[in-house]
This record gives C-alpha cells, sequence and structure tokens, in this order.
C-alpha cells in the first residue's frame, strides 16, 4: 500500500467532509427546526457559486466574491420561504417535496440560461495558491484553508442557533408556536431567518468550493444526494450528527475512490444501510418529528 497516497486521500476526505459537513448542518437545521425536507439545497450551492462567480468578475477579490455568494443565497433564502414554503409547513412531507424539487429545477435551468452549460472557474486567493509542507507531505494550500474556513462557519453557525435568543426562540416554537405567539414573538419572522441561514450555508459552501471544483448547472444534484446521506447517518436534525456524518461520508468517498471510484457511492450507501439497521435515528439523531 501506497502510505503516502492513502494520507492525501485522508486529506482529501477531510475537505470533502467537511463541505459536506457545512451543506447537511444547512439542511438538518432547516428540517430539525422547520419540518421541512428541503430538496432545493443543492440548487442553493449551485447558485452561491455562480453569484460568487458573478461577484468576483466584477470585483477580482475573493473575499467580496464569498461574501457575495452567502448574502445573495440567504436572501434567495428568505424570499424561497415567504413567497412559497411557509405555506407548507403542515402539508405532506410529500408535498415539500415535490414543491421543493420544482423550485431546484427552476433554478438549474435559469441558471443555465443565464451561464450556460460550460463550466465557470474561480482561481483560490493569492493567500491560497500554492502548496504547503505538512512535514510528511505536500499539499495544495487552498484546501487547507477551506477546512480552516468551513471550520470557522460551522463553529458561528452553532453559537448562532444553539448559543443564543434566536435559537432559544427556535426551539420554543418547535415545542409549542401558540405559546411562543403568546408571548409576542414572531415565530414566522424567526422561521423566516433560520431558513434563509439554513440556506446560506450551502451557498457559502458552493463559493468556497469553487476554486476546488468547476462550476456547472447540474453541480447540485451529486451534492445533494450526498447530503442526506450524511444525514441520514448523522441524524436527521442533528447539528452535531452533521457533522459527524459528514467527515464519515468524505472519508468514505475520498478513500474507497483510491481503490476503485466506481464503488465509492456503494461503500457510501452501504455505511447509510448499516447506520440504518444497528441506529434507525442516526448516530447523533433522537426520535423523528411527529
Amino acid at each position: 500500500m501506497n502510505w503516502a497516497n492513502l494520507v492525501s486521500q485522508m486529506f482529501n476526505g477531510l475537505v470533502l467532509g467537511a463541505l459536506l459537513a457545512l451543506i447537511s448542518s444547512g439542511l438538518t437545521i432547516i428540517y430539525g427546526t422547520l419540518g421541512v425536507l428541503n430538496l432545493a439545497h443543492g440548487a442553493m450551492f449551485m447558485v452561491g457559486g455562480y453569484a460568487g462567480y458573478v461577484a468576483y468578475e466584477a470585483t477580482e477579490s475573493f473575499v467580496l466574491a464569498v461574501a457575495a455568494g452567502a448574502l445573495f443565497v440567504l436572501v434567495v433564502g428568505v424570499a424561497m420561504e415567504r413567497i412559497v414554503i411557509r405555506f407548507f409547513y403542515k402539508r405532506p412531507h410529500e408535498d415539500q417535496l415535490l414543491v421543493t424539487f420544482g423550485i431546484g429545477i427552476c433554478f438549474v435551468e435559469f441558471t443555465r440560461l443565464l451561464f450556460g452549460s460550460l463550466s465557470k472557474t474561480v482561481p483560490p486567493p493569492g493567500w491560497g495558491q500554492g502548496i504547503t509542507s505538512l512535514g510528511f507531505m505536500f499539499y495544495p494550500t487552498y484546501r487547507l484553508w477551506v477546512v480552516a474556513i468551513i471550520a470557522a462557519a460551522l463553529l458561528a453557525l452553532f453559537l448562532v442557533l444553539y448559543r443564543t435568543r434566536l435559537g432559544l426562540i427556535v426551539r420554543a416554537g418547535i415545542e409549542d408556536s401558540a405559546m411562543v405567539d403568546a408571548l409576542g414573538l414572531n415565530v414566522d419572522r424567526v422561521f423566516m431567518v433560520v431558513f434563509g441561514i439554513g440556506a446560506m450555508a450551502a451557498g457559502f459552501a458552493g463559493i468556497v468550493n469553487a476554486p476546488v471544483v468547476s462550476l456547472t448547472p447540474d453541480m447540485g444534484e451529486a451534492i445533494l444526494v450526498q447530503t442526506f446521506v450524511v444525514v441520514v447517518i448523522g441524524g436527521v436534525g442533528s447539528f452535531p450528527g452533521a457533522v459527524l456524518g459528514g467527515l464519515i461520508a468524505g472519508e468514505i468517498i475520498s478513500i474507497t475512490s483510491m481503490i476503485n471510484p466506481g464503488y465509492s457511492y456503494v461503500m457510501l450507501f452501504a455505511a447509510m444501510t448499516l447506520v440504518l439497521l444497528l441506529r434507525p435515528h442516526g448516530l447523533l439523531g433522537a426520535r423523528g418529528r411527529e
């Protein structure tokens, strides 16, 4: 076995796992707080990448591109929740799946209309170019930055949703929205913000990952499948579970790809099946919403 190649693939798995963790955290937050299964989440990842691309072309600043991509998807997520999603909170999950799937298709085709089907690229910033010596191997500098940036984003997301008044209101609204309304708190507005934050997490991941993988209109499809597997492995509605599931999925895909790329998804779904058999609610999940 080539140990250097194995270690390199493990680092690749860490980068992919961190990316999946951030995207999955947005998806699981939306479901955990609002009970909505959002099949447009992969499209949010793609939209964030393209919004950042447009900002980068206009400013040539990667930092501004990341900020613009994330904020644009936040606005799109809020608008999507206000115009469509809020009418589906109490509808069956089948209706939620259909409407969000349709919205996702609209986003993909509208992006294809604007930018065409050819891939777009965003170069890494100057401070992320080149390779870095880790002592035992050389590794692309920007990929190391991706892990650090996403770790910071996950920490910020955790603090906002679980250590602030917003998080308390969200959890209280889930348990008894009528009582929270009686206390004079606008639960609908809080839920709107939560949906926007969940969408922004995917959009932020999209532009941060743009220097690693080229942008295409259908790039969100594969990431959506992986994200749902991550959520199932970690536990539906569990933020820590999304992080753990993302890291596990990233390593499975990366290491399996080193041996036989054709079996990477097979092993990922095999791991999901094993988790469902041994722990139906996921590694860190609790019983689902009633």
